[in-house]
C-alpha cells in the first residue's frame, strides 16, 4: 500500500474543503488528513477517493462521504481512552479515524465479506486500538457495555432504544434516523431513564439493517 506525495497533497485538499464546508474539529481533521482513504477503497475508485463523495465497497454498502464522516465524529467530541461502540464497520475508514483520536473503538459488521476485510485491513495499518466484531448491530455488544459514545453509520427508522441502553450516563449516541433522509440526531443519557435529543441536519444514509450476511 503506497501513500505517496501525490496522495497528501490530495488530502490536504479535502480537509481545506471540509473546513469550507463548516468542519471546525481540529483533530478531527487532522485525522482525516492523516489518514490514507484510498487504502480503504477498491482500485477502480483510488483516483476519486480524496472528492467528497461516497462510494460503493460491495454488499450494497458505501464508504461514506468525508463531510459526514467528520460531522459524525465531530459531534461525539472524543476524549483520548474513551470507549466508543460504532455500528456498521463497512470499510473501517471510520474505525480507523475514530482510533487515530485515542479512542478505544469496537466496531459491529453485519456483512461478513466486509467484516473480513476492514478486519484484515485494520490490523495491517497497525490500528490496535480497534476491535472488529461479526454481529448484528441491532443488538449492540452489551457484554461490554456500557459505553462513553455510540456511532451508527447507517439509516435507522427509529432511535434504537437498545443502544440508548449501552451508554454510560453523560454519554452520547449520534445517529442518523428516517426512511429515505434521516435527520441525524445527538442523544446525551442524562439519567438511567433520561435522555436529550437533539435533532441536526438532514443527511443520507444507507439502511440499518438486522441479521448477520454469511453470503
Amino acid at each position: 500500500m503506497e501513500d505517496n506525495y501525490r496522495h497528501k497533497g490530495m488530502r490536504r485538499q479535502l480537509v481545506e474543503e471540509l473546513r469550507s464546508k463548516g468542519i471546525q474539529d481540529e483533530a478531527v481533521l487532522s485525522a482525516i488528513n492523516q489518514l490514507p482513504r484510498h487504502f480503504f477503497l477498491e482500485k477502480a475508485f483510488v483516483e476519486w477517493a480524496y472528492q467528497d463523495k461516497a462510494f460503493p465497497i460491495g454488499k450494497e454498502q458505501t464508504i461514506s462521504q468525508p463531510y459526514t464522516v467528520a460531522y459524525q465524529t465531530a459531534l461525539l467530541k472524543i476524549k483520548k481512552r474513551e470507549s466508543v461502540l460504532e455500528i456498521g464497520t463497512g470499510s473501517g475508514y471510520q474505525a480507523a479515524i475514530l482510533a487515530l483520536l485515542g479512542a478505544r473503538v469496537y466496531t459491529l459488521e453485519r456483512q461478513e465479506l466486509l467484516y473480513s476485510r476492514s478486519t484484515q485491513l485494520l490490523k495491517a495499518l497497525g490500528l490496535g486500538g480497534v476491535r472488529t466484531y461479526l454481529r448484528d448491530g441491532y443488538k449492540g455488544l452489551p457484554e461490554l457495555a456500557p459505553y462513553d459514545k455510540i456511532l451508527v453509520t447507517a439509516g435507522a427508522p427509529e432511535i434504537p432504544q437498545n443502544l440508548c441502553k449501552q451508554l454510560k450516563i453523560g454519554g452520547v449516541l449520534v445517529v442518523p434516523v428516517g426512511e429515505k433522509v434521516q435527520r441525524m440526531y445527538k442523544i446525551t443519557r442524562l439519567s438511567d431513564t433520561d435522555f436529550e435529543h437533539q435533532q441536526l441536519d438532514n443527511f443520507k444514509f444507507v439502511p440499518f439493517l438486522k441479521g448477520i450476511n454469511k453470503a
